[in-house]
């Protein structure tokens, strides 16, 4: 019985040796000298173009992605053309406009404009209301004295003035000047307005609390290019008939 089991453990440990022998002629041995397993995120070598792809970037494992640097670039528009709804691009005005430009290339005259509505629609109702704070940071000096003047003179009289906007219509560019760092931009404002002064006892003295009258003004904003305060303020005004 012993006898038996020793062959039987001869066999096998034989089957094991024979099995090990062959794996190691199979999977080869180290050397010292193998190359390190490749970073499967590295950088890989641009395949050559074949013969038939010369002069030509055709790489079968190049995708184009649009907008790249050698596409073909559209021609961007006149810079008039951005603007041309406010002023022909031959106009004076539109010149004037590309004279701010070359100084403060982030100036936008739609935003201007849009600016000068609001700023409009402040300043005639801080002078109904006598805002002298709100006025003294929209006008200019020579005008708010004159803005002054006229509130002072009301409040004597024990007049009080209401102003109610019921639209702007227009908001038209009519002059656009640069003169050294000195830039002023005229526009024509057509407003809809509801404007009325009272006496001391509530009796109406001019206008009507109830009738929408069309204003013309032209006023006219100023402001040194390249300052850091970015406000426009209004330099002088005027009536249109």
């Amino acid at each position: 019985m012993q006898n038996s089991f020793d062959m039987q453990t001869l066999v096998f440990l034989a089957l094991a040796v024979f099995v090990a022998w062959k794996l190691r002629s199979v999977l080869g041995q180290k050397t010292g000298h193998e190359q390190p397993p490749k970073d499967p995120f590295a950088r890989r070598e641009t395949p050559p173009l074949r013969p038939d792809q010369q002069g030509a970037d055709k790489r079968d494992n190049v995708i184009r992605l649009p907008g790249a640097a050698n596409d073909p670039v559209a021609p961007e528009p006149l810079a008039a053309e951005r603007w041309k709804d406010l002023a022909p691009p031959d106009s004076p005005v539109s010149a004037g406009i590309e004279a701010v430009i070359r100084q403060e290339p982030g100036f936008d005259p739609h935003d201007f404009v849009n600016g000068a509505k609001a700023a409009y629609e402040a300043i005639v109702t801080a002078f109904a209301r006598g805002d002298r704070k709100t006025l003294k940071g929209l006008l200019a000096k020579e005008v708010y004295d004159g803005f002054e003047q006229a509130i002072t003179e009301r409040e004597k009289r024990g007049e009080k003035a209401e102003s109610n906007f019921v639209s702007i219509d227009k908001a038209d560019l009519a002059a656009v000047e640069v003169k050294g760092k000195a830039a002023q931009i005229t526009i024509a404002f057509v407003s809809q307005l509801i404007s009325v002064t009272r006496d001391a006892q509530g009796g109406v003295v001019d206008g009507s609390a109830e009738q929408v009258s069309e204003v013309n003004d032209i006023w006219t904003f100023s402001r040194q290019l390249g300052s850091r305060d970015p406000n426009w303020l209004l330099v002088a005004t005027e009536s249109a008939a």
